[in-house]
């Protein structure tokens, strides 16, 4: 089955979607349906010369703006991208949808298509930190301002099956974001929270401070949506600022520009790992069904990683295992559909 791209959902749709959707189509051999207005699609795809890219077209005329509320945005807009390529995944048609679009949105319009898994108290929006020993999934970053204890228990089991699928981490360690290292520490959520940890069938390793994160002594984070967009926000933000400032030291004259000429290959690894255009999007776990959010800012590159990332969960036959993950936690996990 294809994989469905919202070709409506960036800052700039539908042309970093329908290049990265091209560029996908033929490296992964995958057929990859963009959605959106085809009037404005068709053009667009025939001036980039796809022949020969398994790609085509699923009209859907209403757009679901990042400034649009999740709610009333689809409740007025019932033939929006998200709605139309969510329907094509629950009818069969497609193995997982991929959107750059409001997060929201994919969010409301996924729960209301396809469901939570059985079991399931609320789907989490899990992200990949770089680390220095490779990347750390982090869940949840956004999804869920406020949660209550099972919920991020939940999040651990699905985190943990996902660094399993995708990361090929065969026992991950999983971690409870505090301020803290002692099992003491935290807010009354994370205090709360840790015992429920300790019971659960997962390797979990206590709580956890940023700087066990980022120098990778942890292959899961757990966290309430709140923190968790405030983490990646901010990490997003440092590592720019570490980019442009060494890039504005070594133009600063020529002796040091000629060895950062010597260390251009490091340089180059550093920021691959650093731009979130190689990770592409972050999967909704938990929603009966493969979604993958990506950034509204997402070049074609982004949207190219993107496609990837849904490429290789279902190739993993991802959906299945958390499906089955779930059912095997529930009594370890506390927690009742």
């Amino acid at each position: 089955m294809p994989i469905i791209l919202d070709a409506m959902g960036s800052d700039e749709y539908p042309d970093p979607e329908i290049k990265g959707a091209i560029d996908a189509a033929r490296d992964f051999g995958e057929e990859i349906v963009l959605v959106g207005d085809e009037a404005l699609l068709a053009p667009k795809l025939k001036a980039l010369n796809a022949s020969g890219a398994p790609v085509r077209i699923e009209h859907a005329p209403d757009v679901l703006e990042m400034t649009d509320k999740p709610v009333a945005g689809a409740t007025k807009k019932p033939l929006n991208s998200m709605a139309v390529g969510l329907d094509l995944v629950k009818r069969g048609e497609g193995s997982a949808f991929v959107t750059a679009g409001n997060t929201g949105g994919a969010m409301f319009n996924g729960l209301r298509t396809l469901g939570r898994i059985k079991g399931v108290l609320r789907p989490g929006l899990t992200a990949l930190f770089p680390t220095k020993t490779g990347h750390c999934v982090v869940c949840d970053i956004g999804a869920n301002a406020d949660c209550r204890p099972e919920f991020l228990v939940q999040f651990a089991i699905m985190g943990s099956l996902y660094a399993q699928k995708m990361l090929n981490l065969p026992n991950p360690r999983v971690g409870l974001l505090s301020n803290g290292e002692e099992g003491m520490k935290g807010n009354q959520l994370v205090k709360d929270t840790y015992p429920l940890l300790q019971a659960a069938n997962i390797n979990f390793i206590g709580n956890v401070e940023g700087k066990e994160v980022f120098q990778g002594q942890v292959d899961v984070v757990v966290t309430d949506g709140f923190t968790g967009n405030v983490m990646l926000k901010t990490s997003e933000a440092v590592a720019k600022l570490l980019v442009d400032m060494l890039r504005e030291e070594l133009r600063a004259n020529p002796i040091i520009t000629f060895g950062a000429l010597l260390a251009k290959p490091a340089f180059g690894k550093l920021r691959k790992m650093l731009s979130p255009e190689e990770i592409g999007a972050a999967p909704l776990l938990g929603v009966d069904g493969l979604v993958f959010v990506g950034h509204g800012r997402s070049n074609a590159r982004a949207i190219y990683s993107a496609i990837r990332v849904a490429h290789q969960a279902v190739a993993s036959d991802l959906l299945n295992a958390m499906r089955q993950e779930i059912q095997a936690n529930l009594a370890t996990a506390v927690v009742q559909p």
